[in-house]
């Protein structure tokens, strides 16, 4: 039976009857926030090509997380700035290393947030990228999937909920899941960027990260743009792997992505609303083109209404605020 327009336009007519209608929801329970961790005393050091983001000391890291909790914002991604980094990375897989210490201090003082680490060698390596370099400046997968290894168990034994491979090395799903069972982490979940393209929307995160790569790109084990099948090979990889959850990143070019993947795979999907997609809506704010709120909240409901069941952005903060006036 034919749906009258007038009838569409009566139900737009009142807000609470919107409200009703309403087919994608948005609340701060939707949203994992984005923070990096650094050594440090009393850090607290702008990004200057992402306002309102800091390079956090342990301790001011633990102020956001409080802060984050009381948003109602359930869970919090760490990365991590380490004082030295050396050709392997050493720093990732430390006990004492920044990210562990961080995860520690969040956990004690705030148990019910979840702490979600990211687990990744390019901020630690002395070159920028993912994992081992041969001598002939090729990234050798095998080699570094070992190293990813003793990263997830170190993170799990600071006390990390969940965490997440982003390095893309081939196979790295399956080998951290039976490194986390083998020590004795069988019930620590892994979030895997499964489907992380190479984009030119990482430009804020590697000035906040220092990770830029010292040579070459991130091509050979990056996804191209253009390549929707590919993404949803890999997500299936990383599915029969043992992934429990699956992240589309960025998250605004690949909305198409965003719904493929969680219908052909009927999994948990997270998408990742990237540096540059928030350094993009905060300069055109900041110019008077839109209008930041009603931007960010547009923005985060389309990535939820693609099919992502939780966002990660750093826009967290201010959306809680901003969907608990509303």
């Amino acid at each position: 039976m034919a749906f009258p327009q007038t009838r569409l336009r009566r139900l737009r007519a009142t807000r609470a009857l919107r409200g009703l209608v309403r087919e994608t929801h948005l609340h701060p329970a939707d949203f994992v926030y984005p923070m990096f961790v650094a050594h440090g005393l009393d850090r607290r050091e702008p990004i200057e090509a992402m306002p309102g983001i800091n390079r956090l000391s342990i301790a001011n890291a633990v102020t956001e997380a409080e802060q984050v909790a009381g948003l109602g914002i359930p869970a919090v991604l760490l990365f991590g700035i380490p004082a030295t980094k050396d050709e392997d990375g050493s720093g990732a897989w430390d006990d004492e290393g920044v990210v562990q210490l961080a995860t520690r201090a969040i956990k004690e003082a705030v148990p019910e947030l979840i702490v979600i680490t990211d687990l990744c060698l390019c901020g630690y390596t002395s070159h920028g990228h993912c994992g081992v370099v041969r001598s002939d400046g090729v990234v050798d997968n095998d080699a570094t999937l070992e190293l990813l290894a003793r990263t997830a168990v170190s993170q799990a034994r600071a006390g990390a909920d969940v965490v997440a491979p982003s390095d893309m090395m081939d196979g790295r799903v399956g080998t951290i899941r039976a490194g986390l069972d083998y020590e004795g982490y069988a019930t620590t979940p892994i979030l895997a960027y499964s489907a992380k393209f190479a984009s030119a929307f990482y430009g804020p995160f590697r000035e906040a990260a220092g990770s830029t790569p010292a040579f070459g790109d991130r091509r050979a084990y990056q996804m191209d743009p253009a390549n929707a099948e590919e993404a949803l090979r890999e997500t299936a990889l990383d599915v029969d792997e043992g992934a429990d959850i699956v992240m589309v990143k960025p998250a605004l070019p690949y909305l198409d992505v965003i719904r493929r993947v969680k219908d052909e795979t009927h999994m948990p999907v997270a998408a990742y609303n990237v540096s540059g997609e928030y350094a993009m809506i905060k300069a055109a704010a900041a110019a008077g083109y839109l209008d930041e709120r009603a931007a960010v909240l547009e923005t985060l409901t389309s990535i939820r209404r693609a099919g992502a069941d939780f966002v990660i952005t750093y826009h967290a903060k201010d959306a809680a605020r901003w969907l608990q006036e509303t």
